[in-house]
């Protein structure tokens, strides 16, 4: 089981919410888009409200860790996958931004297994942003309207831009890690 605080709890809410998302979005039930606008909203918000609620109380647990990414990437990948099943985005797109998620939480794992922690870089951040305001307009504005469509080319660039930020910079990071860990071990020699 999970430690039980008010950020673990957001994150679990956040994965339970996206099948509701699916469900409102493909469904054809009264008001759908408006459920899965809300719902996909509130989810997003909990991303950042759990993060700042572990950090201020010291709650940070290795679920949180774990399932915090994932949690969004379940989120933002749902909806795109649902939106491109309504036409309401191109398949490419969608893959761009899923294959970027997958390959940077391969990155992290490789990076763990040597002892590094990838934290968000700033350019991640703006991604996840401009993802989470495009898929808001992409469920919530029917036709879509064009800064919607600009919103989601910008996610597109932004996603591009930060995987490869995170593939070039990982070999970097690594080596100071490992450069670091040296020079922590290195016998210390004391002048007389």
């Amino acid at each position: 089981m999970f430690p039980l605080n008010v950020p673990n709890v957001l994150t679990v809410l956040r994965i339970v919410a996206v099948p509701v998302v699916v469900v409102a979005l493909l469904e054809e039930t009264s008001q759908g888009d408006v459920i899965a606008a809300a719902v996909f909203a509130l989810a997003a918000l909990t991303d950042g409200l759990d993060g700042y609620i572990a950090r201020r109380r010291k709650e940070i647990t290795t679920f949180g860790k774990l399932m915090d990414p994932l949690a969004d990437k379940l989120l933002i990948t749902a909806a795109l996958v649902s939106l491109v099943s309504l036409n309401r985005i191109p398949a490419w797109v969608a893959m761009v931004i899923i294959a970027r998620e997958f390959a940077v939480t391969g990155l992290r794992s490789l990076a763990a297994e040597r002892g590094v922690v990838i934290a968000a870089s700033w350019l991640g951040k703006i991604k996840t942003a401009l993802q989470v305001i495009a898929v808001f307009g992409l469920i919530a504005v029917t036709p879509t309207p064009l800064w919607v469509n600009l919103t989601l080319y910008a996610a597109v660039v932004a996603t591009v831009v930060s995987g490869l930020d995170y593939f070039f910079g990982l070999r970097r990071r690594i080596a100071e890690a490992e450069a670091h860990r040296r020079a922590a071990r290195a016998p210390r020699t004391t002048e007389t």
